[in-house]
């Protein structure tokens, strides 16, 4: 089906994943919130200092090329 996390980052579907914490999120929420608000931090920073015009560019490709799949003839 296509739905782990290295498929969805092959496919273009996400810009990344947040790693979790030993254990498993489920096993330490605390820590699972730290990943991901650093990670959102990142990923906030970068996006501030992309510009406008940029982003926009870089947003309409992201989605016009989403999850394409296509055909090997062998």
């Amino acid at each position: 089906m296509k739905i782990t996390a290295a498929d969805l980052s092959e496919l273009g579907c996400i810009d990344g994943v947040v790693p979790e914490p030993e254990g498993g999120a489920h096993a330490d929420h605390e820590a699972a919130a730290a990943l991901l608000a650093q990670t959102l931090q990142t990923h906030y920073q970068e996006l501030k200092e992309t510009p406008i015009p940029e982003l926009l560019a870089s947003r309409y490709n992201k989605f016009r090329n989403m999850a394409q799949f296509y055909r090997v003839e062998a």
